[in-house]
């Protein structure tokens, strides 16, 4: 049997002409913004710098931010040619391809460690689907714990009621809906503004992420309640990729396996230490920035808040993304992640 997916919105571009091997650039568009630890501590070194010496090729890597992309349009710019690899969180290119916000379903992994199990075991499957529109994953990544930035003191999921909560889309939408928010879709980039203009009042994101692009600057608390981890992946174009040399191709795959691995060594580091820089501990911020001027508040769940988002997650958010995903996906995810996570789909 066959999954469902949504076509994606944009027709393929004429195969490159000529051996790939010949091509002495490669295009990496990573992560949204260039100052990210993500970006600047794993990427630039892994794949700017050493990319080149292993697989005798020049890198043109870059941000969302540096080259105006929206996370929504990665999968698109990678299967028209424009990029030949590019990294976005699978619910955030979900929209194109429901079944991608499986590994990383809201309210899911409570820890980072389940969290790279299930990104793990949904490669195969998803690769199964992704080739069939000419993509396919190399890696995946993590992000920190994604986490509410508030205006105002939010410190319990009672207190989300009837809040515009800026989202990434996809199971997340769900939650906050279920949780008695309201859901606002807005790219990355806009946030910041959105939230010194009170037009949503919090905004999920990495513990870090958020430390990142400064938003403790327009937010007053962060909820430390993790939904989801941003779980991502890098995407390359297929026929690209089988027009590579075998040993251009190895050393690629040999070098994606690096960064994998330190995204997420630096997503279970991070996550906390975006909670100490935001609340300005200087001792514990070792990998952002640490905020000295109005740091923030946090607010730490509670058991009972945790166990009404494992409702949510039972009761709504995996029997919505059934009905958007298809039938065959609540069987996978059966098959594929309910032995990680301890939760099955009840058909």
């Amino acid at each position: 049997m066959t999954m469902t997916f949504r076509v994606l919105a944009v027709t393929a571009v004429a195969a490159t002409v000529g051996a790939v091997q010949a091509q002495s650039t490669i295009t990496i568009v990573s992560h949204p913004l260039a100052t990210m630890p993500q970006y600047i501590k794993v990427d630039v070194p892994l794949l700017r710098d050493e990319l080149p010496k292993k697989a005798k090729v020049n890198v043109n890597l870059a941000a969302w931010s540096e080259r105006s992309v929206q996370g929504p349009e990665v999968l698109r710019l990678v299967r028209s040619g424009q990029v030949d690899i590019g990294a976005a969180p699978l619910a955030t290119v979900s929209g194109d391809v429901p079944f991608l916000d499986a590994a990383d379903m809201a309210g899911l992994n409570p820890t980072i460690e389940q969290a790279r199990k299930a990104a793990a075991a949904m490669v195969g499957p998803a690769n199964k689907e992704l080739e069939r529109v000419g993509l396919r994953i190399i890696g995946t990544f993590p992000y920190t714990a994604q986490v509410f930035f508030c205006r105002g003191n939010v410190a319990s999921v009672a207190d989300l009621k009837g809040k515009k909560i800026r989202t990434f889309g996809g199971s997340v939408n769900d939650l906050v809906a279920g949780l008695g928010g309201q859901p606002v879709g807005l790219p990355f980039g806009e946030v910041y503004g959105a939230l010194e203009r009170g037009v949503v009042d919090c905004a999920i994101t990495g513990t870090g992420s958020g430390n990142s692009a400064k938003w403790f600057e327009v937010a007053n608390t962060i909820y430390v309640l993790p939904v989801a981890w941003s779980t991502g992946a890098y995407y390359v174009n297929l026929a690209w990729w089988n027009k590579l040399a075998p040993d251009v191709r190895d050393a690629i795959t040999a070098q994606f396996k690096q960064v994998e691995d330190g995204l997420w060594k630096m997503g279970g580091d991070a996550t906390d230490d975006g909670v100490q820089c935001n609340v300005g501990n200087a001792a514990g911020c070792k990998i952002g920035n640490t905020v000295t001027s109005k740091p923030m508040k946090a607010n730490m769940p509670t058991d009972a808040d945790r166990a009404e988002v494992r409702r949510q997650l039972n009761e709504k958010v995996l029997p919505a993304w059934v009905q958007r995903c298809g039938t065959r996906c609540g069987e996978l995810f059966n098959e594929v992640l309910s032995p990680i996570t301890g939760v099955k789909y009840a058909k």
